[in-house]
């Protein structure tokens, strides 16, 4: 059995013209959003072996401050270039080239790859992350490859409106992924 989360970074700011898109920080919401976040990531019971996350500066900071708030080392959070403004396609080929002893992987990623491959894992499921939303996939495998019929055991799909309005739902799915 795996756990695949794909967790969008926090909102970032765009009060700097001068920054290049990697380089936008997050912003008052953003730093707000990403610790309540990762309570409910927490509360979830996700606990993932392996973070990795876009380079870009939105990303790294949210899925540091998600690490610190679960408890997982920061030194062992790794950044990965491919997942800068990754599509579905790097996102399938990425995860397969991880290590099987890994059972809970978090992806700290960007729109519109996230949305794309979730939408590819459950057809449907939605029409956007939020801004450090996160979905999380329980799913009946032995290794990392998803560019196969597989089943979900579960789904927790939450944003931050959703937490905020109510605190305890979550998407429960026993649907085919593709």
């Amino acid at each position: 059995m795996k756990t695949l989360t794909l967790l969008r970074h926090a909102k970032s700011s765009w009060k700097d013209a001068s920054l290049q898109d990697c380089e936008r920080p997050l912003n008052r919401r953003g730093q707000r959003d990403a610790p309540i976040m990762a309570e409910r990531i927490k509360q979830t019971g996700i606990r993932p072996s392996l973070i990795l996350s876009s380079p870009a500066e939105r990303a790294w900071t949210t899925a540091k401050i998600v690490a610190r708030e679960i408890g997982y080392p920061a030194e062992f959070l790794q950044q990965e270039d491919r997942l800068y403004h990754a599509s579905v396609r790097s996102l399938v080929k990425l995860i397969a080239e991880q290590d099987t002893g890994f059972n809970s992987i978090m992806i700290v990623g960007h729109n519109p790859g996230l949305t794309d491959f979730a939408n590819y894992l459950l057809p449907s499921l939605t029409d956007n992350i939020p801004t450090c939303g996160f979905v999380s996939f329980t799913i009946d495998l032995k290794d990392w490859n998803l560019d196969r019929d597989i089943e979900t055991e579960s789904v927790i799909y939450e944003y931050p409106k959703r937490v905020e309005k109510k605190p305890d739902r979550s998407r429960q799915s026993g649907d085919t992924l593709r």
